[in-house]
């Protein structure tokens, strides 16, 4: 297996421990210790711009940590999906790349389905079965 990037480790660290409740539980503390301090420092602009300052960085550079796990996530999670497709008999290995696909093919294969959904539906009122694989087509 390949060794992880310095990056990838510390996002991965960074991100876990940034959804933790302590980690919540600590940035109340911090806020509210910097209000605690509000009359100490006679609610100055200085006072002020101390919290505005670290919420701005520290909002920022989550904004590329949560982008950075989410993609790793997403692109995981979309091969595992492509390898469910092409292990099971009768699906469309078309779908195994849809997300690449134009918004108008998305949407060719959204009302492909929602037909699918809509003849099921049908099929449920009159006691037939819902279940099935009928060829919607392959192509978008």
């Amino acid at each position: 297996m390949p060794s992880v990037s310095w990056y990838d480790w510390f996002s991965k660290l960074l991100a876990r421990g940034a959804g933790r409740s302590i980690t919540f539980t600590l940035a109340c503390a911090v806020v509210v210790a910097w209000l605690a301090t509000g009359p100490l420092f006679h609610y100055s602009d200085t006072w002020q711009l101390v919290i505005n300052t670290a919420t701005t960085i520290i909002t920022f550079l989550m904004v590329f940590l949560i982008q950075h796990t989410q993609n790793k996530d997403t692109e995981a999670l979309q091969i595992k999906l492509d390898e469910l497709i092409r292990a099971t008999k009768g699906a469309h290995n078309a779908l195994i790349d849809l997300e690449e696909s134009t918004e108008q093919q998305l949407h060719a294969f959204k009302q492909k389905y929602e037909a699918l959904a809509k003849a099921a539906q049908r099929n449920l009122q009159t006691g037939e079965p819902d279940t099935g694989s009928p060829e919607i087509g392959a192509q978008g």
